[in-house]
């Protein structure tokens, strides 16, 4: 192929249509479903509000005010980046057949690019530190109103040395996890034969995908973990522990668990705990107690 501004715009096209097709085609994504997905026009976004779980009272007198958190819960955007050389040999040798799956693989990249990172900052709750300065699982989280309730300390953790296995209730508009957007995947290209220095000098056209985003913890309340053993004494505990929640007024939050994470080194025992409507000829307490999805990100 003649390496001229015609044919390289035809390129382009072709190289992008197949990032876009990596983008939207194939699997979707998991994070969505536990994380609140956040807009975000600044470098990072200040979470003040994240200590209160809201909940209504009677209205006797005046109106009850809860202050907002003064120390609040801040998530930093970065920029992030994948770019990739095609030699200009290559195009004048018609070549660069080869380089529209590794565009498409480049598109779905950014895809779960998210993904990877959100779970891996779920499996990370064990030592990440959440809104209320502990980590997000937890033996201790303090609970309550100080000169009013009174200070208490509840868990969202079973410890252990094992593979992590998860509750998490999905079915409230803050999730457990936060991912924010500053600037979403965007499909960049340095291409034109006589201006670009990188062309000139190099020999190459370079074709890329850069993104700007931040991830963080939401309310510990509506996830819980373990890393003991997954047997059905140990999933019927976390689940228990998790509906005892109470708001820092004293009231039941009505924490319901309804799905199970799971990574592939626990998948096979959970599927036997929960998927299984009879266990050694006895009915399963447990079956189809809450929805089992493997994560490939997870242990």
């Amino acid at each position: 192929m003649i390496v001229n501004r015609d044919n390289i715009e035809f390129l382009t096209t072709l190289f992008s249509a197949a990032f876009k097709h990596g983008l939207d085609g194939g699997v979707p994504p998991m994070w969505p479903r536990f994380t609140t997905e956040v807009p975000s026009s600044s470098k990072k976004n200040l979470y003040a509000w994240m200590g209160q779980f809201p909940q209504l009272r009677q209205w006797i007198g005046d109106r009850q005010i809860r202050s907002i958190m003064t120390d609040g819960y801040e998530v930093q955007n970065e920029p992030y980046e994948s770019t990739v050389a095609v030699p200009r040999d290559d195009i004048e040798d018609d070549s660069w057949g080869v380089y529209s799956p590794l565009m498409e693989m480049m598109g779905k990249a950014a895809v779960t690019f998210p993904d990877e990172n959100i779970f891996a900052y779920l499996n990370g709750g064990f030592t990440n530190l959440c809104f209320d300065g502990q980590p997000f699982f937890d033996a201790d989280h303090p609970v309550g109103v100080p000169g009013d309730t009174g200070i208490a300390t509840v868990s969202n953790l079973q410890a252990g040395t094992g593979p992590a296995w998860f509750l998490i209730d999905t079915n409230r508009p803050i999730k457990p996890l936060i991912w924010q957007w500053r600037r979403k995947p965007d499909f960049q290209t340095k291409v034109d034969p006589r201006s670009s220095d990188h062309v000139f000098m190099a020999k190459e056209f370079l074709y890329g995908v850069d993104l700007r985003a931040g991830w963080g913890y939401g309310f510990w309340q509506v996830a819980a973990a373990s890393k003991q053993a997954l047997t059905a004494a140990n999933v019927q505990a976390l689940y228990t522990g998790m509906t005892q929640l109470q708001s820092n007024e004293g009231r039941k939050l009505g924490i319901k668990p309804n799905v199970m994470l799971c990574g592939p080194s626990t998948i096979w025992v959970a599927r036997a705990l929960i998927e299984a409507q009879m266990i050694n000829a006895t009915s399963n307490t447990l079956y189809k107690l809450v929805e089992l999805v493997e994560v490939p990100w997870l242990d």
